[in-house]
């Protein structure tokens, strides 16, 4: 699965993408989420606050209940605004 961060995720994480192997029980985003927590400190501290994240998968808006599997492309970006 390619995982892309963008804006400050990227800058905290330290990259702005990684392909992550998936085992067999992560199977929401919010699975996900708790697996990329594990990878680093630094991952841990990007997603510490959901609330302040939003999610697609395969670039369409994404729920953490939402369905993933190996060969999606999931991304984390803060919430944007226009103007």
């Amino acid at each position: 699965m390619k995982v892309l961060y963008f804006a400050w995720l990227r800058t905290r994480i330290g990259h702005a993408e990684e392909d992550v192997d998936l085992p067999p029980s992560v199977t929401t985003v919010a699975e996900l989420v708790d697996h990329l927590r594990g990878l680093s400190d630094a991952h841990a501290a990007a997603l510490a606050d959901m609330k302040a994240v939003r999610c697609a998968v395969n670039q369409d808006f994404a729920q953490p209940d939402a369905a993933i599997s190996a060969g999606d492309e999931v991304a984390f970006f803060p919430p944007v605004t226009g103007g």
